[in-house]
């Protein structure tokens, strides 16, 4: 033991390798490359506006859906190694929950919402920010190729949504419905704002049954186009995010203790304990003393 140690009184210090740091630099690296892309193609349809995008999987659709992809794989090469096979085990059923859910809100019913991101919101709050954003885009891209080529466009708003999730159940947002609902709605501004100038210049205004409803008759109340997308989204994302969250909150508390002690990242939602009224800090048990 050395003299600083022995000062200390924190034992021998212990040196971080040169392995160890390559151990943490690589993920960090390879996340943050894979956000890069994710923003960088998002800016992309932005400047380019590709009137085709959506219509079909043609090499339109498919250098938006190769940028998406791409970001997501490095995103899952930098994170998901770091993630309990328990969690890998739930993307594939949060992923079927956001399709089957927007598929059947978007073009079946007049609802103005969307509801296509609660196993995205779910991953995030068990998993983090990381798997959160990429079970956002896997969702997305899967979606695509299968139903609606549109919804790849949208990917960065869903990887956006899963991070933030993660980031809100890290400052233990999760643990009263009402701090879920508010941060729910803060978190649908950015959101929003993500989607609407995809929505409005590459597709010209909503999509979704209800969305698209609301665009036409705020234009034929004399807005611009732009505006009117902008406008729906604003609205519609914000009780989109508050509702999923509310549902988030519902789902967390609804699972049993043990499958959710199965989850690390998911002890930030776990109520605090309280003290009951009158009780004090425990007192330390006296060593007992020796006999003479």
């Amino acid at each position: 033991m050395t003299a600083h140690s022995r000062q200390s009184g924190q034992g021998p210090t212990t040196t971080v390798g040169p392995g160890q740091n390559r151990n943490r630099t690589l993920p960090l690296t390879l996340t943050l490359l894979g956000t890069l892309i994710v923003i960088g193609t998002y800016v992309a349809v932005l400047l380019t506006q590709p009137a085709n995008l959506g219509v079909d999987l043609g090499h339109t659709t498919l250098w938006v859906m190769l940028g998406y992809l791409g970001g997501g794989i490095l995103l899952a090469a930098g994170t998901l190694p770091l993630i309990p096979r328990s969690v890998l085990a739930l993307i594939p059923v949060a992923i079927a929950l956001n399709i089957v859910i927007g598929q059947i809100i978007g073009n079946y019913t007049p609802v103005p919402l969307y509801l296509d991101s609660i196993g995205t919101v779910l991953m995030g709050v068990l998993a983090g920010p990381a798997a959160g954003a990429f079970t956002g885009i896997i969702s997305n891209l899967i979606w695509g190729v299968t139903l609606s080529p549109s919804v790849i466009a949208f990917s960065s708003g869903a990887a956006f949504i899963g991070a933030a999730a993660g980031w809100a159940a890290r400052l233990g947002v999760f643990r009263t419905p009402w701090t879920a609902v508010i941060v729910g709605a803060v978190a649908g501004v950015p959101a929003g704002a993500i989607g609407a100038p995809v929505a409005a210049y590459v597709f010209g205004g909503g999509l979704g049954a209800g969305t698209g409803g609301v665009v036409a008759i705020l234009q034929a109340a004399g807005l611009e186009m732009f505006n009117a997308t902008f406008a729906q989204s604003m609205v519609s994302d914000i009780v989109d995010k508050a509702l999923i969250f509310a549902l988030a909150y519902v789902v967390i508390r609804s699972l049993p203790k043990r499958i959710i002690a199965r989850y690390e990242f998911a002890a930030h939602s776990r109520p605090r304990a309280t003290k009951t009224r009158g009780s004090g800090p425990a007192k330390p048990v006296e060593a007992a003393q020796p006999t003479e």
